[in-house]
C-alpha cells in the first residue's frame, strides 16, 4: 500500500531574504556565505512550522535555481560562448551548457538535508531534487552533441547521478524525496512541444523514455517519493498553458514508484480535474490550489469547494493540499512579500485540516 503523505505541505522553495540575495551578489567567502544561508534556512523552517505544515523543506536557500542540486553537483557544464559554431548568437537563460559527459563531483542535497533535519525538530523534512530531464535547460543543439549525440543519453547520465544522490540521502535517514519535473507539464502546450523539437529533443520520448528514467529513481529503497509537475515558475511568470489531459495517461501510468503527484491547479490555465481519473486510486494527489505567483490570498471556502470537485475524480482519502509551486524557483523569487507567503502557507494548513 502507498505510504500516507502529509496532507498540508509546501512544494519546495521559499522567498530568499534580501540579505541572502545581497550576499550572493557580493561574492562573499564560502564560510561567511554559509552562515547567512544557515540563518535563511532557520527562518524558512520556522515559517513553515508556524504555518502548521506537516512536512518542511529547507526552502532551497542554498540554491540560485531549483536545478542547482544537480547542475552544480556535476562536471560537464561550460559557460555559454557569445556565438555558436556557425557564428550565430547563442542565448541560454541559465548561462551554462552541457559540453562534456556528466559526472557527479559533489553533493548539495546532502548538505541541505543534514542541516534542515537538525533544525526541523520533530517535523519531517522533505528533500527536493530536479528531474534528470531538467538538464534539457542546459542542452545546446550546437555545442552539446560533441559530448552526447543523443540528449537522452545525457538524461540517463543525470539520472545515474541522482540515484547516487538518493542512495546517500537514504543512508542518512531521508524518508521523503520529491522530484521536480516541470518539463513534463510543459508538454501540455503545443508551442512548447514544438520548441523542444526544434532543439533536437523529442517530446514524445520525454513522455516514454524520459518518464521511465524518472521512475527509475524510485528504485532506491527507503524514501517515500513524490513527483511535482508545473508549467514554469519564474518571477511570477509561467511558460505553458493547458490541462494535464495531454500527458496524464502516460505520466501517471509510467511513473511507477511515486506515491504522490503534486499537481498545479491554481487557475484556469491548469485545466480541469478530469485527468485525475488517470491517477491510480492507491496514489496520492497533492492539489496545488494556492498560487505562489500572485499576492492575493485565495478564499478558503472556494478552495474547499475545489477539493470537493477534485474528489469526484480521485478518492478524497488520497488527496492533500499545497501551493501550486515554490515561491522562488529562482533566486529572484515571485512577486510576493514574506507576509504574503506566510499567509498562503497557513491557508494551505487550514484548508487541509477542514477538507480531510
Amino acid at each position: 500500500m502507498t505510504a500516507a503523505v502529509p496532507r498540508a505541505q509546501a512544494v519546495g522553495s521559499l522567498l530568499r531574504p534580501e540579505r541572502l540575495k545581497r550576499a550572493r551578489a557580493a561574492g562573499l567567502p564560502p564560510a561567511e556565505l554559509k552562515r547567512i544561508e544557515d540563518a535563511a534556512v532557520d527562518e524558512a523552517i520556522a515559517v513553515q512550522r508556524a504555518a502548521g505544515l506537516d512536512e518542511v523543506t529547507d526552502g532551497e536557500m542554498r540554491r540560485g535555481h531549483f536545478t542547482d542540486a544537480l547542475a552544480l553537483a556535476v562536471d560537464g557544464l561550460g559557460d555559454v560562448p557569445d556565438t555558436g559554431p556557425d557564428g550565430d548568437p547563442l542565448h541560454y537563460t541559465l548561462g551554462r551548457v552541457v559540453t562534456g559527459r556528466l559526472r557527479r563531483r559533489r553533493s548539495l542535497a546532502l548538505e541541505e538535508f543534514v542541516y534542515a533535519r537538525a533544525r526541523a525538530g520533530s517535523v519531517p523534512v522533505k528533500q527536493t531534487l530536479p528531474s534528470p530531464l531538467m538538464m534539457q535547460a542546459y542542452w545546446s543543439p550546437e555545442l552539446s552533441p560533441a559530448a552526447y549525440a543523443d540528449p537522452f543519453d545525457m538524461f540517463a547520465d543525470a539520472a545515474a547521478v541522482l540515484r547516487e544522490e538518493i542512495r546517500d540521502l537514504a543512508a542518512l535517514g531521508c524518508t521523503s524525496v520529491q522530484i521536480d519535473a516541470p518539463e513534463l507539464a510543459l508538454l501540455v502546450d503545443p508551442d512548447v512541444r514544438a520548441a523542444f523539437t526544434r532543439r533536437g529533443i523529442d517530446p514524445r520520448r520525454m513522455l516514454t523514455d524520459g518518464v521511465d528514467l524518472i521512475a527509475g529513481l524510485t528504485r532506491v529503497p527507503g524514501p517515500r517519493y513524490a513527483l511535482h509537475l508545473c508549467r514554469g515558475n519564474k518571477e511570477g511568470r509561467w511558460r505553458a498553458s493547458g490541462g494535464y489531459d495531454a500527458v496524464a495517461a502516460e505520466v501517471f501510468r509510467r511513473a511507477e514508484g511515486f506515491g504522490a503527484f503534486l499537481l498545479e491547479y491554481d487557475d484556469a490555465r491548469s485545466g480541469g480535474f478530469g485527468p485525475l481519473a488517470d491517477v491510480p486510486d492507491d496514489r496520492y494527489v497533492v492539489l496545488g490550489l494556492v498560487s505562489t505567483k500572485r499576492p492575493e490570498l485565495e478564499s478558503e471556502d472556494e478552495l474547499l469547494r475545489r477539493v470537493d470537485e477534485a474528489a469526484r475524480y480521485h478518492p478524497r482519502a488520497r488527496l492533500a493540499v499545497s501551493p501550486q509551486c515554490g515561491f522562488a524557483s529562482t533566486l529572484e523569487g515571485n512577486p510576493l512579500t514574506a507576509a504574503d507567503q506566510a499567509a498562503k502557507l497557513a491557508l494551505v494548513t487550514r484548508v487541509a485540516r477542514r477538507a480531510f
